[in-house]
């Protein structure tokens, strides 16, 4: 088995133990998304019978759409920029509140090749809003722009599954 081979079986493994996790609890997910402009939902509903607890996604790459859409305050980002723990908590919130979800999950970092608001390449934030309240991953990733995308989604997969075990 190649190594891509190995992250896809990984992957399939992992989105299908959070499916199956959801389920189980009867609880439902949606997300924001910014870095990975909807690559976690992709994961998410690759699995057959998905639909019955993902509830959707928002793609917020624009900054103004994380307010407008996702409920991220708008003086948070102006005084802060897009890329910061307390924006991937708030797209988190509102992937949640915005689609009714039970679970919401914000992503949003800087992917390369330059930085933005001060932060470089690799930095990524991964919000999770639950019913007992949210907790935010801070990351530094390294690699091209693909790679960092790749690894904060499925980093992103790796840290819900344990939220939810």
């Amino acid at each position: 088995m190649t190594e891509r081979a190995g992250r896809e079986a990984e992957r399939h493994r992992r989105v299908t133990d959070v499916l199956e996790l959801l389920w189980r609890s009867g609880r439902t997910v949606a997300t924001a998304e910014s870095l990975t402009a909807g690559l976690v939902s992709v994961m998410l509903t690759e699995v057959g019978g998905a639909s019955s607890v993902v509830r959707g996604g928002l793609v917020v790459y624009a900054t103004d759409l994380k307010s407008g859409l996702a409920g991220v305050d708008p003086e948070l980002l102006a005084a802060r920029g897009a890329v910061d723990r307390e924006v991937a908590e708030q797209l988190a919130e509102g992937a949640r509140s915005r689609c009714g979800a039970d679970w919401g999950i914000g992503l949003t970092g800087v992917a390369g090749p330059d930085s933005q608001d001060g932060n470089p390449p690799g930095t990524v934030y991964l919000g999770f809003a639950g019913p007992e309240g949210s907790v935010v991953h801070a990351l530094r990733l390294a690699g091209d722009r693909q790679e960092i995308r790749h690894t904060a989604a499925d980093t992103a997969l790796e840290h819900f599954e344990a939220l939810l075990r």
